[in-house]
């Protein structure tokens, strides 16, 4: 199978079956420390606690990746949710597929997360390991804890490539 993928720019819409898209629009803020912040709950639908999973937060010293980049491997994490928030304004992509024994090639997309947006995966969604467009770091909410949160699919023999 060969494929080029070309990502689009992600929207809640578009990317509500991979997960979460992590922004304050359409979210209605409480006011907060004398009127001097602004408070946006329920941004992001956080899914840690499966087998006694606790919620860690981390940086990711992400390094720029470079396109066309050819897709060789896709990892799922089924007890845990997964968010990328980058600690500042740049572009970043995401590489997913639906939930499930295995990725689904037929069913892979590409989203484009423009400055001040970050992403939060479901459970279980086969994804590509972060793609940063820059050098930079990254804050990242996920799961911490015994079971097994890591399958890896090799795609060595696929001919995927995504392009930017």
């Amino acid at each position: 199978m060969s494929q080029e993928i070309t990502p689009k720019l992600i929207t809640k819409e578009n990317f509500s079956k991979f997960g979460d898209l992590i922004t304050t629009k359409d979210i209605e803020p409480i006011s907060i420390n004398d009127g001097y912040a602004k408070r946006f709950d329920n941004i992001a639908k956080l899914d840690t606690a499966k087998e006694n999973g606790k919620t860690t937060i981390s940086i990711f010293s992400a390094l720029k990746r470079t396109f066309p980049m050819k897709v060789h491997m896709m990892e799922s994490h089924p007890l845990g949710s997964q968010a990328f928030i980058p600690m500042k304004e740049t572009t970043f992509l995401c590489f997913v597929a639906p939930s499930g024994e295995k990725p689904d090639l037929n069913k892979i997309e590409s989203f484009i997360i423009p400055p001040g947006l970050g992403i939060n995966y479901k459970p279980g969604t086969w994804h590509f390991p972060l793609i940063s467009t820059e050098d930079m770091n990254f804050l990242v909410v996920d799961r911490k804890g015994s079971g097994d949160n890591l399958k890896i699919q090799k795609l060595e023999s696929e001919d995927i490539v995504l392009k930017y």
